[in-house]
């Protein structure tokens, strides 16, 4: 028989599962292992009080069973991510904790025990604007009732969510050789409640995926983050860039260029400008390496993602240059400098697109509550969590921010080539004096639009209109609505593995169940 620590066998219970209710209390346990036979309940204990077992009844879903029903039947079968309620008459006088001892009997390990304290919730009522399921919830009427739900709480007409577009003309210049269409499912989380400079409000997520628990996982991080008010969200930078390279013949004409170069910042802007009326030209980094010197001219795009705008304003400034400057031998519009979907650590510190910041403060009975966690759990997860990944080489410290934001990306009509950029993130994660956990993330390179792109096709507009991110005037607002979802992510996905519910949940939601 193998050995089990206490400290695993303690992760069993689902903190924050103590329910008080009109004819008792109940609370749930979770299989974190691995696949057991249950056998048999043999003790349970409230507050140093053995409750006797005709009081006790355990639901696996399809009701009450009495523990004689359930020893009598040789117990049932937990695979790990499966749970169970346990119900108990035992009725409550106002205590606000209680101490649970509970003992079982398994095969293969034979008789298990833990003990815990745990917080009393009382039983809630279910928010108006929560997402509807069904038994059935991948059948035609239960994504149709999905689709009624997001008609009801946002602007969006969701027929092209399901029905293929009758007009393919609309494609043309976002494919050639068009030949189908790839089918990836889509899912809603949320809403999430956004407190931004932009975005103000609750909004329902649109997430495509093929990653079983994605979804799941998000919506479970959303939820936290509406009861503490919801997710304050800013964009504090917003630039694209384009950055060329001259060589000269030697190092002396290339300094006395790049010297020239910084007082012709006027001249750039007029030039660059010429070429849109949206775009904005913003200033010029230097670098010269050699006979050689780099350009990286920043702008500002509007609501387009804007590297073609880049591309055309930054040609504009560079044939006047080659007009106006003798000695230039060779110049190339693109010197891989602007790392164009390319991960760069220039640009996390000096950013390209967006530059957005979201953080949240979750109180450590709410984190308790919601997943089992404490806040000294999950920062102790964050500090081991970025000295591995330092150990590694890591370019983000945080844990997952890809996968909401391909995601989104798909869904949104984003050009998904930039992840490679936008995945960049810094998370921080810190203890308040009084125990809480305050966490934030930075995401110094969200490379996002509202208009262009892939954003004016059917199902990609619609997702955008779900958000009220559609069209002029709305890509900031989308910025800080996405950062605040890849923060509920983290904080959903660390607490699911400080708590062992990671792999759990995937036996559970994923592909894992069917192997």
């Amino acid at each position: 028989m193998n050995f089990i620590p206490k400290s695993l066998l303690k992760k069993l219970y689902t903190r924050g599962s103590l329910i008080k209710h009109t004819e008792g209390l109940s609370f749930n346990i979770k299989n974190r292992l691995m696949d057991v036979q249950f056998k048999e309940l043999i003790h349970l204990e409230i507050d140093g009080d053995k409750v006797p077992m005709d009081l006790i009844s355990i639901d696996l879903g399809d009701g009450d069973k009495t523990v004689k029903d359930i020893a009598q039947n040789k117990g049932f079968a937990l695979k790990l991510g499966e749970s169970f309620m346990v119900h108990v008459k035992k009725p409550l006088n106002g205590e606000a904790k209680l101490d649970v001892g509970f003992k079982f009997d398994t095969a293969p390990f034979g008789k298990l025990s833990f003990a815990v304290t745990d917080s009393i919730n009382p039983e809630v009522e279910e928010r108006e604007n929560r997402i509807p399921r069904m038994e059935n919830d991948y059948s035609n009427e239960a994504m149709q009732l999905r689709r009624d739900f997001v008609e009801k709480v946002t602007t969006a007409n969701t027929q092209a969510l399901h029905e293929e577009p009758q007009d393919k003309t609309a494609f043309k210049g976002n494919i050639e050789h068009l030949t189908g269409f790839a089918q990836v499912p889509m899912g809603i989380a949320g809403p999430i409640k956004i407190k931004g400079e932009y975005a103000q409000g609750e909004f329902l997520i649109p997430l495509a995926t093929t990653e079983g628990t994605l979804v799941a996982s998000y919506n479970k991080g959303i939820k936290l983050m509406n009861e503490v008010g919801g997710v304050s969200c800013q964009v504090i930078s917003d630039s694209m860039q384009r950055a060329p390279v001259f060589i000269f013949g030697d190092i002396q004409t290339a300094a006395k260029f790049a010297d020239w170069v910084k007082t012709k910042d006027s001249n750039f802007k007029e030039h660059a400008e010429s070429t849109s009326n949206h775009l904005k030209y913003l200033q010029t980094e230097v670098y010269q390496t050699g006979r050689n010197v780099f350009l990286r001219f920043n702008f500002f795009t509007g609501d387009a993602t804007g590297q073609n705008m880049a591309n055309k304003a930054a040609f504009a400034i560079c044939q006047w240059i080659l007009e106006s400057f003798e000695g230039i031998q060779n110049f190339y519009l693109e010197s891989n400098m602007a790392t164009d979907k390319k991960h760069s650590f220039i640009n996390s510190l000096h950013s390209r697109g967006k530059r957005v910041v979201a953080e949240a403060t979750i109180p450590n009975d709410l984190l308790i509550k919601h997943f089992g966690v404490e806040a000294e759990q999950l920062h102790n997860h964050s500090r081991v969590a970025a000295l591995g990944g330092m150990m590694a080489g890591v370019s983000n410290n945080g844990l997952h921010s890809a996968n909401a934001l391909a995601a989104l990306f798909i869904a949104l009509g984003q050009d998904v080539a930039n992840l490679s950029e936008s995945t960049s993130a810094f998370l921080n994660v810190d203890l308040t004096p009084n125990g809480d956990l305050h966490t934030s993330i930075t995401l110094p390179s969200l490379i996002v639009g509202t208009v262009g792109g892939g954003t004016g096709l059917p199902t990609q507009k619609t997702c955008l209109q779900m958000l009220d991110c559609y069209g002029t005037g709305k890509a900031k607002k989308l910025a800080e609505i996405i950062a605040g979802v890849v923060l509920a992510g983290e904080l959903s996905l660390g607490a699911a593995i400080s708590s062992l519910d990671w792999v759990a949940a995937h036996e559970n939601y994923g592909k894992n169940r069917d192997l």
